[in-house]
């Protein structure tokens, strides 16, 4: 397979950032990544401009680090609550799940990827428990969530 290198112009998950030199299959280069903008062919005239995509990749990456910090902040001040039924020998029946805290997240109005939420295992007690939230590469989080079990009557 023929592998050439092009300079990328935005973020491409799986690929690289601004700025990089990537070495990538000449047809994904040639039939989408230079017609679509993404990228430019690594020629000594395009490597001299790198200069320019670095700087917007610092500006980019200052933002996304601020947009982090207050959605940190946000998380961290949240406690949700949730409640499991609990059966007559105290077995709970089903858990909270990193989907479940997702769904409380964004009731709160915080937008989220779910795979942010670092739980490793459902919780399937009651009480406070501490989930760690990693929001960008420097910045992650603890939200506490409580587990209730109905009062019965």
């Amino acid at each position: 397979m023929a592998a050439t290198e092009v300079i990328l112009r935005e973020k491409i998950n799986g690929l690289g950032v601004e700025a990089e030199v990537v070495k990538v299959k000449a047809g994904y280069a040639r039939n989408f990544l230079i017609p679509s903008g993404k990228a430019y062919e690594a020629t000594k005239g395009n490597l001299r401009q790198i200069e320019n995509l670095e700087k917007t990749r610092v500006k980019r990456e200052a933002t996304e680090l601020t947009i982090a910090q207050d959605l940190a902040g946000k998380i961290a001040r949240l406690k949700p609550k949730f409640t499991l039924e609990i059966g007559a020998n105290g077995k709970a029946f089903g858990s909270v799940t990193s989907i479940d805290i997702h769904k409380a997240l964004e009731a709160k109005g915080i937008m989220i990827d779910r795979h942010a939420i670092l739980l490793d295992k459902p919780i399937k007690t009651s009480g406070k428990s501490d989930v760690e939230v990693k929001l960008h590469a420097d910045v992650t989080t603890s939200l506490t969530i409580t587990v209730e079990a109905p009062v019965a009557s």
